[in-house]
């Protein structure tokens, strides 16, 4: 096994690569290299200090703990062992690890969240999708709250089983529950999606370790076998690409095994975080949501062009597509681009855009200098 870590240029991602390794090798790997960036993420982020932590010392948040420990740790064992590996690499605390692990699975348990019918604070991220000849990428805004900012890093890693990926990953958490592609030719984007509190089982598969296993499909098919699962504990939206059919699909998935696959062609899609095409499931729509797809539908999204001005639109002040604070903020933009095999993150608005990582996905392995 090997690691490098490396930064691109002053305003570049923090970066580790990685050879073949068992999965606790590679957990603990990332949690030496990044010590100090998961350290500075647990020491502030307000939602784990005030509100997971305090329920995990109460018998019903040890009870869900343990259970969503016992489900997932027996699907998926090696990812279990990374999560090991990365929290004893930085020397966090296990518990720690697992609830920021397991955020979106715990939030509609706390009792205050019963009662208000809220899940937490509202994940953000929009995503544009067009699949042309002329035009085929996935744009997607990766937006967090203001604790993430200076708290991302790259995983990019060859598996033993022979597969390399590259993962856009939040400190502390598994590969990646943000965007990533693997050298099969398979892409991702994530959207939360908030299902309301009654629709969500406890103990359940969860969304971090759904995301951490597309990073290994082999195909498009694969990868929409491996989102839509029986015992779901919440859901999720996966927007998957595979450069080699040339395919691209919107999968909305929620618990008890509901799944909604849509194709994408060459009319633009966007996505905010809501469920859109699955039906039946309750959900709490956000007023952000609403009005950014309120917005985006106003706009035209035919070029490359115009899709990077709708993400970077801030008309609505209060919910404005482009988010720069108080508490949510656009971290980055990643454009796959089909035609070109590539992805590129960007970061700022188009009048000062800068390219802070760009890969083309047909030449790139885990080693790429």
């Amino acid at each position: 096994m090997a690691a490098e870590g490396r930064r691109d240029g002053s305003k570049g991602i923090p970066e580790i690569q990685i050879s073949a390794c068992k999965p606790y090798e590679m957990g603990f790997t990332i949690g030496i290299h990044f010590e100090a960036m998961i350290r500075s993420r647990v020491a502030c982020d307000p939602y784990l200090s005030s509100s997971l932590q305090p329920f995990a010392s109460t018998k019903l948040g040890r009870d869900l703990v343990h259970l969503l420990s016992k489900t997932n740790s027996e699907r998926y064992p090696e990812y279990w062992d990374e999560l090991r590996g990365l929290a004893d690499g930085s020397g966090v605390p296990f518990l720690s690890i697992i609830l920021m692990n397991f955020r979106k699975e715990i939030s509609p348990f706390l009792p205050d969240v019963r009662v208000s019918n809220i899940v937490g604070a509202p994940d953000q991220c929009s995503d544009i999708l067009i699949c042309s000849d002329e035009l085929a990428v996935m744009a997607h805004n990766e937006d967090g709250d203001a604790s993430l900012r200076n708290h991302v890093y790259i995983v990019n890693a060859t598996l033993e089983n022979g597969v390399s990926f590259f993962a856009y990953t939040c400190a502390g958490e598994l590969p990646s529950c943000c965007f990533g592609f693997n050298s099969n030719g398979v892409a991702f984007t994530l959207d939360s999606v908030p299902p309301a509190p009654e629709e969500v089982v406890p103990g359940g598969i969860g969304r971090n370790f759904v995301s951490r296993d597309l990073l290994e499909s082999s195909d498009i098919h694969d990868a929409l076998r491996r989102v839509q699962i029986e015992n779901l504990s919440a859901g999720h939206n996966y927007n998957i690409m595979d450069v080699n059919s040339r395919k691209m699909f919107t999968t909305e998935t929620a618990s008890r095994g509901r799944a909604s696959v849509r194709e994408i062609n060459r009319d633009a899609f966007y996505h905010a975080n809501m469920y859109q095409h699955l039906s039946a499931v309750k959900q709490i729509v956000h007023q952000s949501s609403v009005c950014r797809q309120k917005r985006v539908a106003e706009l035209p999204m035919n070029t490359l062009q115009e899709v990077l001005t709708i993400l970077a639109d801030d008309s609505n002040q209060d919910f404005p597509v482009y988010m720069q604070g108080p508490q949510l903020h656009t971290l980055c933009t990643a454009i796959f681009d089909m035609n070109e095999k590539s992805l590129t993150i960007l970061t700022g608005k188009p009048s000062s855009m800068s390219v802070l990582r760009r890969v083309l996905m047909t030449t790139w392995t885990a080693k790429e200098e």
